[in-house]
């Protein structure tokens, strides 16, 4: 009897710590903006792990439908192509600090190294556009004591912003999947995350805010650092 509550025990708590660590709207270690409270048809763009050879299309798509999005940037991405970081800014985007490396590693890292690897990012951003990020996105959306740590050591009052419509546009599926897996998930003030490196990455966008125009959705203007 008492083996078996202890296992019950244990599979309990490894199932509330895995939840807690890979679902970023848990806010156990880190309070993350998920969505934005709203009774509007609105929705908010958000892309990871940028820039890169394919962000230029991206950008060229929401400028053709006057919508704006939070690019949560990749230091090494960055330093590869400050003039897409720039373009980003210019065109009236925000960006958000993604880490500087995004290893698989980065939720295994002590907290002086994420300390490190954020500060590095900030820095990278800030010498680019003049202006130091307030918005992180933490790697794979995995938060954990460590990260957690490692943000507050940081001394930057970083607003940690989640979403709660995940496109899995990395993964397999084509782009009518990835599109249906969106459209039945938003809902008021749901904030959308994908990718601006896969080389449909423009196509999907595409074809994303030509089906939520058609179903009368708006494309907010995400104002997450007010």
């Amino acid at each position: 009897m008492y083996i078996a509550s202890a296992i019950i025990v244990f599979l309990a708590l490894s199932v509330y710590l895995f939840y807690a660590s890979y679902y970023i709207g848990s806010g156990v270690y880190l309070k993350s903006q998920c969505n934005v409270p709203s009774k509007e048809k609105t929705v908010y763009l958000t892309f990871d792990d940028g820039p890169s050879a394919h962000t230029a299309e991206v950008l060229d798509v929401l400028k053709s439908h006057q919508a704006k999005a939070v690019f949560f940037l990749i230091g090494q991405h960055a330093e590869q192509h400050p003039e897409l970081v720039k373009q980003i800014v210019a065109e009236g985007h925000q960006i958000g600090n993604h880490s500087y490396c995004h290893k698989g590693t980065f939720p295994l890292m002590s907290s002086r190294k994420i300390k490190e690897d954020l500060e590095h990012c900030n820095q990278i951003l800030t010498s680019i556009t003049g202006k130091a990020p307030m918005l992180f996105r933490p790697p794979f959306g995995v938060t954990n004591p460590l990260i957690a740590s490692g943000v507050k050591k940081t001394g930057i009052e970083f607003r940690t912003i989640g979403w709660n419509v995940r496109s899995f546009d990395t993964m397999e599926g084509g782009i009518d999947k990835i599109l249906t897996r969106i459209t039945s998930q938003i809902e008021p003030g749901s904030i959308i995350l994908l990718h601006d490196r896969m080389e449909f990455s423009a196509e999907l966008l595409e074809k994303l805010l030509t089906q939520l125009e058609k179903d009368g959705w708006n494309i907010g203007t995400p104002k997450f650092e007010d």
